[in-house]
């Protein structure tokens, strides 16, 4: 074999090799872009986040997750889900229901269609009624969550509350060190009874005088 006809087939063989090389590189590529546009990135904030952001640009004050609501808010969802049936009433009056999360005021919001909180909150966002629970004054406890129907549907329930306003302690009296009674209780101390004057012996009594 010529030195040629060698030199001509080790050319295509890299050649060959480079292709494969650019086909195996534009394959590991398209692989990262298309990862990164499916999964979610990992700083995306949270439903209580994304409600703090809002009442925020409202000069209201920011929520924290809170174990009572979210279970009033799974609960409800959980209910329209089985149902199927979009209604504040579905799992009971909300007024029953919120009195085991033990808040002061509290407001509920309901949706169901979209599977992601951030465009059911734009739903609530543009709605009246549902915009002001999301303002609720006061406010600083959130909880959320979501069902899935048997047709598909994705239902939603979100509660939101100011605290319960703890009755003040009755202030208890001091007591006065070594006795049972309240400081606030002024004891007088009274004077010693005067003493009777001792008894005399009389030898001549005249006129009361005693001599």
């Amino acid at each position: 074999m010529s030195l040629s006809v060698i030199a001509s087939e080790a050319k295509q063989s890299s050649l060959v090799h480079g292709a494969g090389l650019l086909r195996r590189l534009c394959l590991l590529a398209m692989t990262l872009l298309l990862s990164f546009a499916v999964s979610p990135p990992a700083f995306a904030a949270s439903p209580a986040e994304l409600v703090s952001q809002f009442r925020a640009q409202h000069g209201e004050g920011k929520v924290t997750v809170d174990a009572g609501l979210t279970e009033v808010a799974r609960e409800q969802a959980v209910a329209m889900a089985a149902k199927d049936e979009l209604s504040h009433e579905v799992a009971g009056p909300f007024t029953r229901r919120i009195a085991k999360a033990k808040v002061g005021s509290a407001g509920e919001n309901i949706a169901y269609g979209y599977t992601d909180f951030p465009r059911t909150l734009n739903q609530w966002i543009n709605s009246p009624p549902h915009r002001r629970n999301l303002l609720l004054h006061g406010a600083s406890l959130f909880g959320v969550a979501s069902a899935h129907s048997a047709s598909g549907k994705t239902y939603w329930a979100m509660a939101i509350g100011a605290p319960e306003d703890k009755p003040k302690r009755e202030k208890k009296p001091a007591r006065v060190a070594g006795h049972g009674a309240a400081a606030t209780h002024t004891a007088k101390r009274e004077a010693p009874a005067a003493r009777p004057a001792p008894k005399r012996d009389c030898t001549i009594r005249m006129l009361g005088m005693c001599i």
